[in-house]
């Protein structure tokens, strides 16, 4: 069974995951990306039909900004 949170098929062209292409083009940029992602998912995770997968993915978008946090104080 595919991980939608974690890994979803349906984000990964090739060897290539669009993460990994949105963080490539938007250099500094990336963190504002994350932030807006995190705060979408918090926003809707009541209205959709399965708010703890959109809490997860929350989570999913605040560990990579914390990363780059601890990464960027180092």
């Amino acid at each position: 069974m595919a991980d939608l949170v974690n890994q979803p098929p349906h984000y990964r062209a090739g060897d290539v995951e669009c993460i990994e292409a949105i963080e490539a083009a938007l250099g500094d940029g990336y963190k504002y990306y994350l932030q807006g992602c995190i705060i979408k998912y918090i926003w809707r995770y009541e209205h959709k039909g399965n708010p703890e997968q959109d809490l997860r993915k929350a989570d999913w978008y605040l560990e990579r900004l914390i990363d780059i946090a601890a990464a960027n104080e180092k």
